[in-house]
């Protein structure tokens, strides 16, 4: 219109009959007048994006001018999916891409498992060297948990399958009240937002890395005494992180027991402070009797109680693992000191058990 300036110009400029024109001209001034935009009746203010024109009251003096007005608005309810659509679309702007795609390893060794698990992370825990002989804090926790993973992946053998077991007590607090699910008092770093953003990040991390040297990732990560709603809330971020790479497997059962077959091994974790040791082996073979009746190679990887011990009974091994985490204050007026590290235990599908790897925390602190 502008270009041509009247409607049977431009119908004959765009190829279309003028009613076409005229139509589509009705439309867009009725439209803009709901927006409070009407020139012609001295309505020239319109309306914000969200809402629409409820009416305009004008005062005119005695020689036609406008001595005021009124825009009367109301939110405008067609616009609500719109708006809703544009927001959704900036949240996902901010997190487009957050998982890349990891290209898989060219060779594997279908035979064999690379089992990683993570002894009690323990995240936000803090501890000051003056009083517990340690430091700990944030930085330090995330820092020690990818370097770890990163040292045990670039010793690892390029097993097809590696499972990440975290064996629970992944945060140090479970609320914002820096408590444990049973309400004791924790020295914890940071606030609980920052603790879950380090946790999730570090996690990732680990699978990410993992992801480099295997065609195929589990991830279990049990509850703990410390972090029973945390935990939880953990594997179901990663979840829904990794929801489009078939390559990860998340496991999201509550259960305190958690099973895992490979050919003619059996794994069983838990996080170790509601069943005794001696009691796990009559457990599983109670909870998974075919597994049990089809395997020959049978374990248990527990937490806990932060220090190395594997004992062996009629059926099986049960194996508590160590952490990476410091002592808090408390722990070291009870006389702990036990030491720290991560492993990575390598599994043949027939003979069970064939090698593993250490990271201390030696090498990780020097590093």
């Amino acid at each position: 219109m502008l270009e041509h300036g009247s409607p049977n110009a431009a119908a004959k400029a765009l190829g279309k009959h003028h009613s076409t024109v005229i139509r589509a001209l009705d439309s867009l001034e009725a439209r803009a007048a709901r927006m409070g935009y009407a020139p012609a009746y001295d309505m020239t203010r319109p309306c914000p994006p969200g809402f629409r024109s409820r009416g305009t009251s004008t005062l005119v003096k005695a020689d036609g001018s406008i001595a005021m007005q009124w825009v009367k608005t109301e939110a405008d309810k067609s616009q609500d999916e719109a708006i809703l659509r544009e927001f959704a679309q900036s949240l996902a702007d901010g997190v487009k891409g957050l998982a890349p795609i990891t290209p898989a390893p060219a060779h594997v060794v279908s035979d064999l498992l690379c089992v990683y698990p993570q002894g009690d992370p323990h995240v936000g825990l803090h501890s000051w060297w003056a009083e517990a002989g340690e430091d700990f804090d944030l930085k330090i926790a995330e820092r020690l948990m990818c370097a770890a993973v990163d040292r045990l992946v670039a010793t690892a053998p390029a097993a097809e399958t590696a499972l990440l077991l975290n064996l629970g007590d992944m945060f140090h607090a479970d609320n914002q009240k820096n408590e444990s699910q049973s309400g004791h008092k924790l020295d914890v770093d940071g606030r609980w937002a920052k603790v879950q953003q380090v946790g999730l990040r570090a996690m990732l991390h680990c699978v990410r890395r993992l992801l480099e040297k295997h065609k195929r990732v589990i991830l279990r990560i049990n509850r703990g005494n410390h972090d029973g709603h945390s935990s939880y809330a953990l594997a179901l971020m990663i979840s829904c992180y990794f929801h489009n790479e078939p390559r990860v497997e998340v496991d999201l059962s509550p259960a305190v027991c958690w099973y895992h077959q490979f050919g003619g091994n059996l794994i069983g974790s838990t996080h170790g402070d509601t069943i005794k040791g001696p009691n796990l082996l009559p457990v599983m073979a109670a909870d998974v009797p075919e597994m049990w009746g089809a395997t020959k190679h049978r374990m248990w990887f527990v937490g806990h109680v932060h220090h190395q011990d594997i004992k062996e009974y009629p059926g099986g091994t049960v194996e508590y693992f160590r952490t990476l985490a410091a002592r808090d204050a408390w722990h070291a007026g009870q006389g702990y000191r036990a030491g720290r590290d991560m492993r990575l235990i390598v599994l043949h599908r027939e003979h069970g058990e064939i090698e593993r790897h250490r990271a201390d925390i030696g090498m990780l602190e020097a590093a």
